[in-house]
């Protein structure tokens, strides 16, 4: 049995850790970090906690923190970890952060788009990226893990067997993603309110979302090459879900099922990532409350390019969910501990 404790745990995303971890076997919550709702009771801020969680909300004091868990997760705004990282912390324990903080490696990109002064850019070579199809090894020996963005996960996932196998032309990619109005956080926003999200769907971010340096740096180390692409973000109506669809030019003239072979090839042991049948495309609704990513593809031969789909949970695979999927890996548990819901519908 592990401890594990949470910093940011009355967000959205850190009351999706609380609620998958109370179903790990092998952890214990010890810290309910919120800065604002220090010592009030957790289960009156999340009452589908009641008589499940008896503990208050604590402070974000990662000196504490860091002796008392084996693992702390950081749900929290940009720049806070970064703020909080020093040797003594990861030499007490693990974190994960699943912030922006240590997503990308070039410490001027990380500022240049998110417009802040990183605190502890000596850690960024050291932490591990968390995505765990890809970099399954690297994890399991890490202190420091960038949990990857949601919309990142998702778009990286599409797109990657064929941006490893040279066979898409990387400077072509466009991708048009989709998301549920809690990949926005819990804090109240004009923008976020009923009435202005209700009966319609927007673009945001339009070519300047925080998200696309990330998928950039990725697909990159995908394909070998630098990689500058397209992503356009969209809002709509649902609580949870992120759709993708993704486009580029094909190198070279293949054929569905040859594409079909490569993405089973690369995700047949990966048991979060389902290849669908031929012809069927990637739902939000077959992956809700899951930490499932379901991925397909379709060839274009009048254009000569390749349309590849994925659909997730924005709060699971998104965020939480992969976030147990990286402890896991990094304390030696079976990868799916605590992962196993089924996709909730309707």
């Amino acid at each position: 049995m592990i401890k594990a404790g949470i910093i940011g745990s009355t967000g959205y995303a850190g009351a999706e850790l609380v609620r998958l971890l109370m179903g790990h076997k092998d952890v214990e919550i010890v810290w309910y970090g919120s800065r604002s709702y220090i010592d009030e009771q957790y289960a009156s801020i999340y009452r589908n906690m009641f008589e499940l969680v008896d503990a208050r909300c604590l402070d974000d004091n990662m000196e504490e923190l860091c002796k008392k868990a084996d693992v702390v997760f950081t749900a929290t705004p940009q720049g806070l970890c970064a703020s909080l990282i020093n040797e003594e912390v990861l030499t007490n324990t693990k974190v994960i952060d699943l912030s922006a903080d240590f997503r990308i490696k070039d410490v001027n990109i990380y500022e240049k788009w998110y417009g802040i002064k990183h605190q502890s850019p000596g850690y960024i070579e050291e932490a591990v990226y968390g995505l765990c199809e890809i970099n399954r090894e690297q994890i399991k020996n890490a202190r420091l893990i960038a949990n990857p963005g949601c919309y990142p996960t998702c778009s990286i996932l599409s797109v990657y067997p064929l941006a490893k196998e040279g066979l898409i032309d990387v400077n072509t990619i466009i991708i048009d993603a989709k998301s549920g109005t809690s990949g926005a956080g819990r804090g109240a926003k004009v923008a976020n309110l009923y009435c202005e999200v209700n009966e319609n769907i927007k673009a945001y971010g339009v070519a300047t979302h925080r998200h696309t340096p990330e998928i950039e740096e990725q697909l990159s180390y995908a394909s070998g090459k630098p990689v500058v692409l397209n992503f356009t973000p969209h809002l709509v109506p649902m609580n949870r879900g992120i759709l993708v669809t993704a486009y580029a030019s094909l190198t070279k003239k293949v054929t569905e099922a040859e594409i079909r072979e490569i993405y089973q090839s690369y995700y047949k042991d990966e048991y979060f990532v389902r290849v669908l049948n031929p012809g069927d495309c990637p739902e939000t609704r077959w992956v809700e409350g899951s930490n499932f990513v379901d991925v397909n593809i379709k060839v274009d031969p009048r254009t000569n390019r390749v349309i590849m789909m994925g659909a997730m949970d924005n709060l699971v695979k998104g965020a939480a969910g992969q976030a147990i999927q990286n402890m896991n890996l990094m304390f030696g548990f079976a990868e799916q501990e605590g992962l196993m819901q089924a996709p909730m519908f309707p």
